[in-house]
C-alpha cells in the first residue's frame, strides 16, 4: 500500500485522538447514524467512531481504512467491547469488495484521490449496495480553500453538482451543502448525500 501525505497526516491525527480519548462522532457521522441498519460498510472509517455507534445499535460493520493507527485501535476496541466490528487495513483506492451491504458509508474520503480514482471508487461502492439499501457519501467540493490535509499530487474537489448527478437514478433522501471554518481563515465546503438504491422490480 502506498503511504501518501494524506495517510501520514491522518495517521498522526488519529494517534493524537487515541491519546486524548477523543472518540466523538463528527457532524456528518451523527447525521448518518440513523440511516444505518443490517450489514454496514464504513469505507474510510478513521478511528471507527461511527462503526462502533452503529454496532451498538445492532449493525454488523466492516470498517476499512488506510491508517495503521486507526485499524490497530479499532481491533483492540472491538475485542474489548465485544462488538460486531471487523476492521482491516486497506488500499482504499483499489480495494476489492466481495459482498453487498445494506448500507455503505463513505464520509470524508473520496476527495483524497485524484478525480478519476474517486469516481471509480464511488461507482464500486454503489455497485455493492444491496437493492433497497442505502449509501451515505460525503466529500469536499469546489469552494474549499484549506488544503493542508491533501497529498499535493492526488486530491479531488468535486464539482458541486457531481455527487447528486452520480445518484440521479437513486431515491435521494438527503442532499445538502455545508461549510466549516478552517485554520488561517480558510474554508472547507462539503456535499453530503443519503440515497436509496432502487429495486429492479420497481
Amino acid at each position: 500500500m502506498n503511504t501518501n501525505d494524506s495517510v501520514k497526516f491522518f495517521d498522526a491525527q488519529f494517534q493524537q485522538q487515541v491519546r486524548d480519548r477523543d472518540f466523538r462522532l463528527n457532524p456528518f457521522e451523527l447525521a448518518a447514524l440513523s440511516y444505518l441498519h443490517g450489514r454496514v460498510l464504513d469505507y474510510g472509517c478513521g478511528l471507527g467512531n461511527l462503526a462502533f455507534a452503529a454496532a451498538r445499535r445492532g449493525c454488523s460493520v466492516v470498517a476499512l481504512d488506510a491508517s495503521p493507527a486507526a485499524i490497530a485501535h479499532i481491533e483492540q476496541r472491538a475485542a474489548a467491547e465485544a462488538l460486531s466490528v471487523h476492521a482491516a487495513l486497506a488500499d482504499l483506492r483499489n480495494y476489492q469488495l466481495n459482498e453487498e451491504f445494506d448500507a455503505v458509508v463513505c464520509i470524508g474520503l473520496l476527495m483524497f484521490f485524484d478525480c478519476p480514482s474517486a469516481f471509480k471508487v464511488l461507482s464500486n461502492l454503489q455497485a455493492h449496495v444491496r437493492e433497497g439499501g442505502l449509501a451515505v457519501v460525503n466529500v469536499l467540493v469546489e469552494g474549499t480553500t484549506y488544503f493542508e490535509m491533501f497529498d499535493a499530487r492526488d486530491h479531488c474537489l468535486f464539482p458541486r453538482t457531481e455527487l447528486a448527478s452520480r445518484f440521479a437514478d437513486w431515491r435521494i433522501l438527503r442532499s445538502e451543502f455545508s461549510d466549516f471554518e478552517a485554520p488561517g481563515g480558510r474554508n472547507k465546503a462539503f456535499a453530503t448525500i443519503v440515497a436509496r438504491k432502487p429495486r429492479i422490480d420497481q
